[in-house]
């Protein structure tokens, strides 16, 4: 026989104390509760085992406790780490954190837009890799976006997003400061569009500039960043001839597979070739060597997009949408670069 459930009803009958004010204590409107109470609706609710209805609460104050987040990829490891500070960020909140994968495609980035596919989610938040502005501009939305990434937006939408030319400004200056002249850099781009990998070759040139150095264009190899990609361009340079002593991948991912093609080759990491990537993933301090990286400050970023989220499914409107840059970059140095 299955046993009746413990409802709100008798939590407050064994605490001796109104249904609203067991309300009050479970969506923590403690202020309007004594401590004293507090406590005892508390221990009455695990004396009793009460668990709250979520779906329930949810439909009566018509929302889904869900966050929806688009991006390209989930074998990066920049958007799954990305994914998990955001997931426990937003687990304080009572949110769950869903995935969904765009494949950088313009029609799936802006099809997560529609209003259909919204409505699932209290809030939503979507990697911008091949939409754009006037993309953007068309689309009419209720529900709280927060947009990230390089790409220009317009400024009704909240958008967050690192400092790319300065963290890869960093990054060669640091190459060039340790004595590295020809430094490929695995990813590079010519597109003179607002794209992550032509904002970081805007910082490799930059830091050539600032050091009186001339860049060399056959090292600016345009690349899709995964690990294979990596591995595949170094190992096809090196078998072509092509004479380099840094390595600047634009991604972590990208780095690692260099690293795996430079060693297969027998080149020794840093002494022979330095190697350094962006994003500083948790994988990068135990690579072989492990990698010297440009932090973009993944923990802000996070903090940034769940605050304003959360602040706009409160206030139900966005009434001065925000654009946040996150604080220059920092390089964390390990040993695939020289002292």
């Amino acid at each position: 026989m299955n046993r009746r459930a413990v409802t709100m009803n008798d939590v407050a009958r064994a605490a001796g104390v109104s249904t609203m004010t067991v309300s009050n204590v479970i969506n923590g409107r403690s202020r309007r509760v004594g401590e004293a109470t507090r406590q005892r609706v508390l221990e009455t609710i695990e004396e009793l085992g009460y668990q709250v209805n979520v779906a329930a609460r949810q439909l009566r104050v018509g929302r889904t406790g869900t966050v929806g987040l688009a991006v390209p990829d989930f074998d990066s490891g920049y958007f799954s780490e990305l994914a998990d500070r955001l997931a426990a960020r937003l687990g304080d909140h009572e949110l769950r954190l869903i995935m969904e994968r765009t494949a950088g495609s313009r029609a799936a980035e802006l099809d997560t837009l529609t209003a259909a596919r919204l409505s699932s989610y209290d809030g939503f938040v979507l990697s911008v890799v091949a939409g754009d502005r006037d993309d953007l501009e068309r689309l009419r939305i209720d529900t709280p976006v927060v947009l990230i990434g390089e790409r220009a937006v317009p400024a009704r939408f909240d958008h967050v997003l690192m400092d790319n030319v300065d963290g890869a400004r960093q990054a060669t200056e640091l190459l060039l400061r340790t004595g590295a002249r020809r430094i490929l850099l695995l990813g590079g781009s010519s597109s003179r569009r607002q794209t992550m990998a032509a904002l970081r070759t805007r910082g490799y040139r930059t830091a050539h500039a600032d050091a009186g150095l001339p860049v060399h264009p056959e090292l600016i190899v345009p690349s899709p960043l995964r690990v294979a990609d990596g591995h595949r361009v170094v190992r096809d340079l090196l078998g072509s001839g092509v004479d380099f002593d840094g390595v600047f991948a634009l991604t972590d991912a990208a780095a690692y597979g260099a690293l795996r093609a430079l060693a297969d080759a027998g080149i020794t990491v840093p002494d022979q070739v330095q190697v350094i990537g962006f994003d500083n993933l948790r994988t990068s301090a135990y690579t072989v060597p492990a990698l010297t990286s440009v932090e973009p400050d993944n923990e802000a970023m996070a903090d940034a997009i769940c605050t304003l989220l959360v602040e706009r499914i409160a206030q139900g409107s966005t009434p001065a949408p925000a654009r946040v840059v996150m604080p220059p970059a920092t390089i964390v140095r390990r040993a695939s670069t020289l002292a």
